[in-house]
C-alpha cells in the first residue's frame, strides 16, 4: 500500500523541508492501527489473535519494488524473502516480553507499520527532491546525450546532404569554369529560326595588345537559349590570343557595347543566319554553316554550330572548334579567302572550310583553330 505523499512546506523540496529534519509518521497512520478492523496490504487482519491457543496464522511474505529497481522486504526488514520473525521465535516470547497474541501482535504491527511509513515518506521525499539534487545531474547528462544524438544526426544529415550535392554536381550538365563551358555541347535545333531581333552584350573589354585597334560589338539574337556572355568572352579571348589575327603585334581587338564598331560579331539561329548571309549572296542552308555577310556590318556565327560543333572536330574538341569558327569568319572580314589542305597530316589552314571537310585533292589535314598555331 502506497501512503499519500506528505506535502512539503517552505524551501524547494527534499526530505527535510527548510529545516532539513526527517519527518515522522503522520498521526492518521498511528490512529489507523488502533482500529480493530484495520487490514494490512494483503487483506489480513493485523490485530486478529489467530487460531485458538493464541498462535497467529502465518503471514504471506510480500515482495515490493524498491526505488532502485530491486526487490526488498515488505516490512522494511533486511530485504530477504524468508519467513517473518514471528515464525522464528519460540511461542510465548514476543517483543518486549509480551506473549504473542492480541496486544503483542498489535504492538509489533504498529512498529512495523511506522517503519514502513517513515521509509515511504523518506523515499517519496527523495524522489520529489531528485530534480534539484543528484537527479539534476542525471537530467543534465541525459540532455547532453540527447544533444550529442542531435549533433550526430545533424552530422549524418550534413554528410547525406553533401553526398547528394556531390551526386548532383557529378550529374549536372552545367559546367562551372570558362574552359568547361567552352568544351560542353548545348542542345539546339538545327532548323531553329529565331526572332530576328538582336541584343547587344553589355560591357567593354579593352584591347590588350599593340598595333591597329579594331573595335567590335557582340550581338546575340533575342530568345536564343545560349549564354551570350560566354560567347562575348570567347570572342575577346580568341581574337586577342597570340595565335590569332593579332599575332606579332599587327593589331589588337577591343569590345564595345556602344559607339562606333568596325564590325559586329553576331550569334544567331540557323534561320536568321541564313537570312543575313543571303544579303551578301551566300547560301548557308545546305551545310548549316556560318558566314561573313560582307555587305553588312555583321559577321554571322551559326548558333547551331556554336552549340553542337561538327563531325570534323568531334565532341571532344568543342573548345577548339568554337575558336576556329571565330577566327575563320573574322578572317574573312579581314580579307582572307578560303584555303585547302596542301599536305597529308598537316594542320589545316584556319581559312579551310573545316566545318564541311578536312580533305582536299587526296590530302587530309588535322583540325586547327589558329592562323598562327605555333604562336
Amino acid at each position: 500500500m502506497n501512503p499519500p505523499q506528505r506535502p512539503t512546506t517552505g524551501g524547494t523540496g527534499g526530505t527535510g523541508g527548510a529545516a532539513g529534519l526527517m519527518p515522522g509518521p503522520r498521526k492518521e497512520y498511528i490512529e489507523a492501527f488502533d482500529t480493530p478492523d484495520a487490514l494490512d496490504c494483503d487483506g489480513d487482519d493485523v490485530f486478529a489473535a489467530g487460531a485458538p491457543g493464541g498462535v497467529p496464522p502465518q503471514r504471506r511474505t510480500r515482495r515490493t519494488a524498491t526505488p532502485s529497481g530491486g526487490i526488498g522486504g515488505g516490512s522494511g526488514g533486511d530485504g530477504g524473502s524468508g519467513p517473518d520473525d514471528d515464525e522464528q521465535e519460540p511461542p510465548g516470547k514476543g517483543a518486549r516480553g509480551v506473549t504473542k497474541g492480541g496486544k503483542g501482535r498489535t504492538f509489533t504491527g504498529v512498529a512495523a507499520a511506522a517503519v514502513t511509513t517513515v521509509l515511504a515518506v523518506v523515499v517519496a521525499g527523495q524522489v520529489a527532491s531528485g530534480p534539484q539534487g543528484g537527479g539534476g545531474k542525471t537530467q543534465a547528462r541525459g540532455g547532453s546525450e540527447r544533444g550529442d544524438d542531435a549533433a550526430s544526426r545533424g552530422a549524418r544529415d550534413s554528410q547525406a546532404d553533401d553526398g547528394r550535392g556531390a551526386a548532383r554536381s557529378a550529374n549536372s550538365p552545367a559546367p562551372v569554369t570558362y574552359d568547361e563551358k567552352m568544351a560542353a555541347l548545348f542542345p539546339l535545333d538545327a532548323k531553329l529560326r529565331g526572332s530576328g531581333a538582336f541584343q547587344t552584350v553589355a560591357g567593354r573589354d579593352k584591347a590588350p595588345g599593340r598595333g591597329q585597334v579594331l573595335r567590335y560589338r557582340v550581338d546575340v539574337e533575342k530568345g536564343l537559349p545560349l549564354d551570350g556572355e560566354l560567347f562575348a568572352e570567347a570572342v575577346h579571348k580568341t581574337l586577342n590570343d597570340e595565335r590569332s589575327w593579332g599575332h606579332g603585334g599587327v593589331r589588337t581587338f577591343e569590345r564595345v557595347s556602344s559607339g562606333h564598331a568596325d564590325f559586329v560579331i553576331t550569334l544567331a539561329s540557323p534561320g536568321t543566319t541564313a537570312a543575313w548571309c543571303a544579303k551578301s549572296g551566300l547560301d548557308t542552308t545546305e551545310d548549316n554553316v556560318s558566314c561573313d555577310s560582307a555587305s553588312t556590318e555583321r559577321v554571322m556565327i551559326n548558333a547551331y554550330r556554336w552549340a553542337q560543333g561538327a563531325k570534323t572536330f568531334g565532341d571532344d574538341k568543342m573548345h577548339s572548334y568554337r575558336q576556329m569558327l571565330i577566327n575563320h569568319e573574322v578572317g574573312h572580314r579581314l580579307g582572307h579567302n578560303h584555303e585547302i589542305c596542301s599536305k597529308q597530316g598537316a594542320l589545316a589552314p584556319v581559312m579551310m572550310q573545316q566545318t564541311k571537310f578536312l580533305s582536299t585533292d587526296g590530302a587530309t589535314c588535322r583540325p586547327n583553330a589558329w592562323p598562327f598555331p605555333k604562336g
